[in-house]
């Protein structure tokens, strides 16, 4: 457009200054040119509308493929690493973060791209139709590159601050809505608040700071590109004074140095998108670059499990930590047998049940899962064939049967029946207004503790699995609900291996075998009568929970 404005002008000059004046000609050499410049004008409605089409498309694909690499990457992860990872950083780096790399790739694809285009057309005109001008015009770059430079390590340093402390203030709302019974039980709604505010506080001097830099950046920017503005103009028109350029020229080399400042300038503005948006890469790439992954790529497919179980001289500790919590453990239980682990806390009982389902993997040693180690087996498919009841409830908000059937793609009514009778659930179903369709709230929040434990039993049990973990149960349980979820228990864990941790003692009279855990050893092993009889450190355990057990009936009465 540059050139044909100053073409137009140049004719137009010449025709007023010539002897002949303004002729047939004349008007024919205008209007070929204003109609070469309608056609330029017009062309950018299906020009752009195709680049959009091509561009939105690819930019909405990665977007997305984005999203969905962070989540497989975040199943692929191990639990020992996502219980050191805070649910309200997480969702931070989901939600907030993905979206700004989104907007990292579209400044790239719809300013930053098209800019340096503008760029290298424009100087390259300005060199072919004058040399001297399009060495001027190139002084422009250094400047306004040295400018960037100058702001570049406090835009890099206010953008970091202001996306840890979004991802604190996550948190910290995350943690008030997981603390809001006990905060509303203990009165300290102000002290909460005050806690909360401080993370917003915090989070907006924060802003604040960066705010300041920005328009400091941006001010700086209009300033040097308005200075050299008025110097391209000076410039060129003392080289047409000195009649080196014609004055259409001039309009020529002001509206193409415009351009050129212009898309120079837009380069440099996007220097605090660019930096927000490489912060925010930098924070997907925290947990995409994690090594603590479970790989089961090449391991050895699952058609069936037993539920034969073996430990051979395992040992395990946590990750940067010197102490074994399991030393040289040595064990072996048959398909169909149940086994009880008892101890008292930090024994390694869990640290064991988490061994079994592979959550962890030995130091040294070896778990072997029907005769083959478990690190040889591919840990999703394996885990199809077992079933795990934790010690508290972990429930969604839905229905009974979606909680129940949670990941299942069919089932039949029949099985959903047979495992509601099994976990002894009907006891309060019937009572309920649209029975195991009964919406529960958010973590089941509408039922009892126990309600909630069985319809985790029932979900346990749905699968069918050939081995079967109860790790503390019915820990946090009244009596009547441990009642209830004990016969539950008893219903449920026959025909299949099954693994114990017991809390209240009592409840593990009829296991095949107890084996008794201290400092991640194994001290004892047999059944209950046997193991009381020897008058050892399970004996000891007994009379203690039972001495425990007797005081707190004892402070009720």
């Amino acid at each position: 457009m540059p050139l044909i404005t100053a073409n137009i002008i140049d004719i137009a000059t010449a025709a007023i200054n010539s002897v002949e004046g303004v002729t047939d000609r004349v008007w024919t050499r205008i209007a070929i040119n204003a109609a070469v410049l309608a056609v330029v004008i017009i062309q950018n409605i299906p020009t752009t509308m195709w680049r959009w089409r091509i561009v939105s498309r690819m930019l909405r694909r990665t977007s997305a493929g984005i999203k969905c690499a962070v989540i497989r990457k975040l199943q692929s992860l191990s639990i020992t690493y996502h219980k050191d990872l805070e649910s309200g950083k997480i969702q931070s780096k989901f939600l907030k973060d993905t979206d700004t790399v989104d907007t990292l790739f579209s400044t790239l694809m719809f300013s930053m791209i098209p800019n340096i285009v503008g760029v290298i057309v424009a100087t390259a005109i300005s060199a072919y139709k004058n040399g001297l001008v399009a060495l001027f015009f190139l002084f422009v770059i250094p400047v306004n590159v040295g400018l960037t430079f100058m702001f570049r390590k406090t835009i890099r340093k206010r953008n970091r601050d202001y996306r840890l402390k979004t991802e604190n203030m996550s948190m910290r709302l995350s943690t008030m809505v997981e603390m809001m019974a006990v905060t509303k039980a203990h009165g300290l709604e102000k002290t909460e608040i005050s806690s909360v505010e401080r993370s917003i506080k915090s989070l907006e001097g924060s802003g604040i700071k960066m705010d300041k830099t920005l328009a400091g950046f941006g001010a700086s920017a209009w300033v040097v590109s308005v200075l050299l503005s008025a110097a391209c103009l000076v410039f060129c028109v003392f080289l047409a004074l000195k009649e080196y350029i014609t004055i259409g020229e001039v309009v020529l080399y002001q509206s193409m140095f415009t351009s050129i400042s212009g898309y120079v300038s837009g380069l440099i503005n996007l220097a605090p998108q660019l930096g927000s948006g490489f912060e925010a890469l930098r924070s997907v790439s925290e947990i995409m670059n994690v090594k603590d992954i479970e790989i089961n790529i090449g391991k050895a497919e699952v058609a069936e499990i037993k539920g034969d179980v073996e430990f051979e001289h395992v040992f395990y500790k946590y990750p940067k930590t010197s102490q074994y919590v399991v030393k040289d453990l040595n064990f072996s239980v048959k398909s169909g047998e149940c086994i009880a682990v008892v101890g008292a806390s930090g024994s390694g009982k869990s640290t064991v049940m988490n061994l079994i389902i592979g959550f962890l993997m030995p130091n040294s040693g070896r778990v072997l899962i029907d005769g083959k180690s478990l690190a040889d087996y591919n840990l999703s498919e394996y885990r199809h064939n077992i079933s795990v009841v934790p010690q508290n409830s972990i429930l969604f908000a839905g229905t009974i049967r979606e909680n129940i059937t949670y990941g299942l793609e069919k089932y039949s009514e029949e099985d959903l029946q047979k495992v509601v009778e099994m976990a002894n659930l009907n006891e309060f179903i019937k009572d309920l207004p649209n029975g195991v369709d009964t919406f529960i709230g958010e973590h089941g929040d509408k039922l009892s503790g126990g309600q909630k434990q069985r319809i985790t039993i029932a979900r346990a049990l749905i699968r069918n699995p050939s081995i079967l973990i109860l790790d503390e149960a019915t820990s946090a349980l009244d009596n009547i609900s441990e009642y209830h979820v004990q016969k539950a228990i008893s219903s449920s864990i026959k025909g299949r291996t099954t693994f114990i941790v017991a809390h209240r003692l009592s409840t593990i009279r009829d296991a095949d075998r107890i084996i008794v855990m201290e400092n991640g050893e194994c001290v004892e092993s047999g059944t209950f009568n046997e193991l009381l009889a020897k008058k050892g450190k399970f004996y000891e355990l007994k009379t203690l929970n039972d001495l425990n057990m007797q005081a707190a009936e004892n402070a009720l009465a």
